[in-house]
């Protein structure tokens, strides 16, 4: 942009192109994500403790409502 086209303009005029040009900027970087941001699918939402809590939880009482019934003769 030369002297004379730049002090010719409004000042609203000058905003608006910078604008423009600051947006055109990041348009042409969109979709430019790098590797390391995104996820690879590695990672649980549940810790291996807390989900070893689960199934021992699960697996504890199960096992524990087959000897109760079994002990009761069915009729739980």
């Amino acid at each position: 942009m030369s002297f004379t086209s730049w002090f010719g303009q409004t000042t609203s005029r000058r905003l608006a192109e910078r604008k423009v040009e600051k947006f055109q900027k990041n348009i042409t970087k969109r979709g430019a994500v790098p590797e390391t941001t995104t996820k690879k699918g590695t990672d649980y939402p549940v810790g291996p403790v807390l989900l070893g809590f689960f199934i021992f939880v699960v697996i504890g009482s199960s096992l524990f409502q087959i000897i109760r019934t079994a002990t009761s003769g069915g009729m739980a």
